[in-house]
């Protein structure tokens, strides 16, 4: 599956009948749900018969017993770019990750890099940017940075068709990084 977007690990079987227990490394639960299909690390495709989510299991439908179960134990579960823009609500403003990725940051119509990376740290989510290679070569600046995604504080604006983020205040950030 091209274009997949990492979202849970399977943990060890529980129970008699097929059940997982589920690590979800993603923002929206919800797509968890019946009927949903999903690949793992190990290139299998597997597709949801039940999802328990005040206890955390998964089922998974051709796998309904303990013996078989296990074999999907410490597998990573990815779905695609477009089952997640398909399954996942957004709310105003908010962005999946793999659509902030490879944006231009533009502060006074200057490029200033793009988005290489996001990293959640526990009061905010950061931008990495890989600094645009004029300003590292002639400015001696350096080749990256991380900007805190904060709307209105440093973020202005965000157009993912054109794959731009306007940005005030992070070239002071990028000087002082």
């Amino acid at each position: 599956m091209k274009n997949r977007v990492y979202v849970g690990k399977l943990g060890k079987a529980v129970g008699l009948k097929g059940h997982l227990r589920l690590f979800i490394d993603s923002d929206f639960p919800e797509q968890f749900k019946k009927g949903a299909i999903f690949s793992t690390n190990k290139k299998l495709t597997l597709k949801v018969e039940e999802y328990i989510p005040s206890r955390e299991l998964i089922k998974f439908e051709n796998y309904d017993d303990l013996e078989t179960s296990k074999k999907l134990t410490n597998q990573e579960l990815y779905v695609s770019q477009e089952d997640s823009k398909n399954n996942c609500n957004l709310e105003k403003n908010e962005y999946f990750w793999f659509d902030i990725i490879d944006c231009k940051i533009i502060e006074d119509e200057k490029v200033l890099g793009y988005v290489k990376d996001i990293h959640r740290y526990p009061l905010d989510d950061y931008l990495e940017v890989v600094t645009e290679t004029k300003l590292v070569d002639e400015l001696k600046l350096p080749k990256t940075f991380l900007i805190p995604y904060k709307r209105d504080t440093y973020i202005l604006s965000v157009d993912i068709d054109k794959k731009i983020i306007e940005t005030k205040d992070c070239y002071a950030i990028l000087e002082n990084s």
